[in-house]
């Protein structure tokens, strides 16, 4: 159960990053990064691999979005 939750919170985080990489609006991956580390959390406590490897395929997303913008030094 702990799984579907994080691959849902995967999906949505996910969508979400996809939206923050259109120019002036990557300031929306400091919103989304919390919530796909929450995911994250719940992925490394579920049995399952695939809701862990998600979100943090979106982390990985989200933080090197921010590193190309300047959001991250």
């Amino acid at each position: 159960m702990l799984n579907l939750i994080s691959i849902i919170i995967g999906f949505v985080t996910l969508i979400l990053t996809a939206v923050a990489f259109i120019p002036f609006l990557g300031w929306a991956n400091w919103l989304i990064l919390p919530f796909a580390l929450v995911g994250l959390a719940l992925g490394m406590i579920s049995r399952g691999t695939a809701g862990r490897n998600l979100n943090l395929a979106v982390i990985v997303i989200g933080a090197l979005r921010l590193m190309l913008g300047g959001g991250i030094v």
